[in-house]
């Protein structure tokens, strides 16, 4: 039995403003790196800190978002899957590969969220709104309510 699975879940920084480009079919994609770190202590008993950069890519809606809501030391979170590139250089020859993550979503961890104090999510329909367009809660309208029919009146209201 083959059981194969390929999974990446990742929170960090973005270590750079995300790179985005479109194709002939308006398909987008967008490239950005993330910083990961890992605080431990050490066997000296002293705490340590380690750092873990991963390359990310995003696709279509995803990467228009994160291009336009995510800057250089924006925190994310990234689920995706890995895939190794692998190229042969042109100048000597040797064969390169590089493992990146290829983002299914991305949520931006920052306060520029959906409104509703959740953070918001590239895979969202919905883009997130800057803080001064979104509306204040006392500004928000109240819920209408239908008025309840008059007592004894089986016919519908329309």
């Amino acid at each position: 039995m083959s059981l194969n699975y390929n999974k990446v879940m990742l929170a960090g920084n973005l270590t750079r403003d995300p790179q985005v480009r479109f194709f002939a079919n308006e398909r987008a994609v967008a490239d950005f790196g993330l910083a990961i770190n890992r605080r431990y202590k050490g066997a000296d008993g002293q705490m340590k800190e380690d750092t873990t950069f991963v390359d990310v890519e995003a696709w279509g809606r995803t990467a228009e978002l994160v291009g336009q809501y995510l800057t250089k030391g924006s925190p994310a979170f990234v689920e995706g899957r890995l895939r190794l590139d692998s190229w042969e250089d042109k100048k000597d020859g040797q064969k390169r590969s590089k493992l990146k993550v290829v983002a299914d979503t991305v949520q931006f961890l920052a306060s520029r969220g959906r409104g509703d104090g959740a953070p918001a999510e590239a895979g969202d329909t919905e883009a997130p709104m800057e803080r001064s367009e979104r509306p204040e809660r006392s500004e928000r309208p109240a819920p209408s309510r239908a008025p309840a029919p008059p007592a004894g009146d089986d016919e519908p209201p329309f």
